[in-house]
């Protein structure tokens, strides 16, 4: 917020508060530019190499880097939209000289090959601060470095843009504006919670509303909001953290992880003393969210109190709308996702075109991957007095997610098949990322809820039947 030097308060009229007049402490050192660097006269051609890798990645927009020492040669693979492809193979002899080379820029130590470290490399490009932190992992044949991208400057995306469907995203939005209680997202890595997060936290950013953050590491920088970082080697955890927030007078706080029973603790004490409280956890689906809880010790009477609601999330490839091919899929392929023939033969469903890059025939758009970024699947549950009594006497899991499916939850494989039908992704992804048989089983159940009587011979029908017994139609 910048300040009009008219208007100063009279308490700092006299004072000289130019950045010349005061002394400037721990100010960051300005990061080395990317492509600078790899155009330098007389630098080390593994210097060079190494620059060049990761402006490769930057470009390509690629989420990690894998520098993997193989009995053959050193690979290197690039993580685009959730799936590894290969870069390069590199000469084996190189394999010392690259990755001590990622060492230094990561500033660890170069002698230590025995045991795992991990790091940070900071550098420009074109005009973006970008940071890699950096992974190395003793293996066979050398030690592997595996580097994830994160650009503090990244630009936002809010819920509308993030949640396809209307009643998800008025269902998370709901949540995210209550005044006190805890809103758990749970999802693999990599699957985009963060960014859900941060969407949610952008929503409620307010000069009147004091929210605070810990992370590890601070992935994107949000402007009126105090971000921490944890620093282990201190002492400096979750739980420290939650600790120091609840004498800073906070408002909305957001834990990066709740992984063990005393950060959970002090989660659910902020949300059950007046605070909105946001967290990941990692578990498969939103319904596993208590068992997990229960498993790190916390009260199912705790849990209970305090959640609003659980958000289980993944993220699926996105068909290239430049040359994805239209088909209609058989009925043993609609059948393997739970679906009928006859329901969605007004359905136009696509597939990926996919060639190598170098194929004449290759799309420019995607080259050739068939896919071109990514779109979040959500599978959101919405407490409510039903579930908070069911948690409170430790239901099962499977109880708990047909009480759930009962109160209207969309699962995971539903919010996908729904994505197919909109033409955003394809059926081999939706299995590649989210047809298991819980899944599959709760898709049904949750269409077999949708109806009381059988849409063939009109007959009655009870909740856990799948299919009508007198006519034998699936129900749906």
């Amino acid at each position: 917020m910048t300040i009009d030097a008219s208007a100063k308060p009279s308490l700092f009229r006299d004072l000289d508060l130019s950045p010349g007049a005061v002394p400037q402490q721990d100010a960051d050192v300005s990061a080395e530019d990317l492509e600078s660097s790899s155009r330098e006269q007389g630098v080390s051609p593994v210097m060079s190499l190494v620059d060049r890798i990761l402006i490769e990645a930057l470009t390509s927009g690629a989420s990690d880097i894998h520098v993997e020492p193989q009995e053959d040669g050193l690979l290197v693979r690039l993580r685009q939209d959730g799936v590894l492809r290969r870069l390069e193979l590199l000469p084996r002899t190189l394999t010392p000289a690259v990755t001590s080379r990622l060492k230094i820029m990561a500033d660890l130590d170069i002698a230590e090959r025995r045991m795992p470290q991990d790091g940070r490399i900071r550098r420009n490009f074109r005009g973006r601060t970008m940071d890699f932190r950096v992974s190395t992992l003793p293996s066979r044949h050398g030690e592997k470095v595996v580097l994830r991208l994160l650009d503090s400057g990244a630009t936002q995306l809010g819920l509308d843009t993030l949640i396809t469907e209307p009643k998800a995203r008025a269902a998370l939005r709901e949540m995210g504006g209550k005044p006190f209680g805890m809103i758990l997202v749970t999802g693999p890595t990599g699957s985009g919670k963060s960014t859900t997060l941060y969407a949610l936290l952008a929503e409620r950013n307010d000069p009147g509303i004091n929210i605070s953050t810990v992370e590890d590491p601070i992935e994107y920088s949000l402007k009126g909001i105090t971000q921490t970082q944890v620093n282990r080697e201190k002492g400096y955890d979750f739980a420290t953290a939650l600790r120091a927030f609840m004498r800073q007078d906070p408002d909305v706080l957001l834990v990066g992880e709740t992984r063990d029973l005393e950060t959970a603790r002090t989660a659910i004490e902020a949300a059950l003393t007046g605070h909105l409280v946001l967290t990941t956890l990692h578990c498969n689906d939103a319904a596993s969210a208590f068992a997990r809880l229960d498993e790190m010790g916390v009260e199912p009477f705790l849990v209970s109190a305090s959640l609003l609601g659980v958000v289980s999330q993944r993220l699926v490839r996105r068909l290239c709308p430049q040359c994805r091919m239209a088909y209609h899929p058989d009925a043993e392929e609609l059948g393997h996702f739970g679906l009928v023939a006859t329901d969605e033969s007004h359905i136009t469903f696509y597939r990926a075109k996919t060639v190598a890059p170098d194929d004449p025939q290759a799309c420019p758009a995607c080259q050739g991957r068939g896919y071109s970024g990514r779109v979040g699947v959500y599978e959101i549950l919405v407490m409510n007095e039903t579930l908070s009594s069911a948690v409170a006497k430790r239901s099962s899991t499977e109880a708990l997610r047909r009480l759930a499916l009962e109160s209207g939850m969309k699962t995971l494989l539903g919010y996908g098949l729904d994505l197919v039908r909109q033409g955003l992704t394809s059926l081999d992804e939706v299995e590649r990322m989210l047809l298991t048989d819980t899944g599959l089983e709760s898709e049904r159940r949750a269409r077999a809820l949708s109806s009381l009587s059988c849409r063939g011979c009109g007959a009655g029908l009870q909740d856990e039947w799948l299919e009508c017994p007198y006519c034998l139609r699936v129900r749906r």
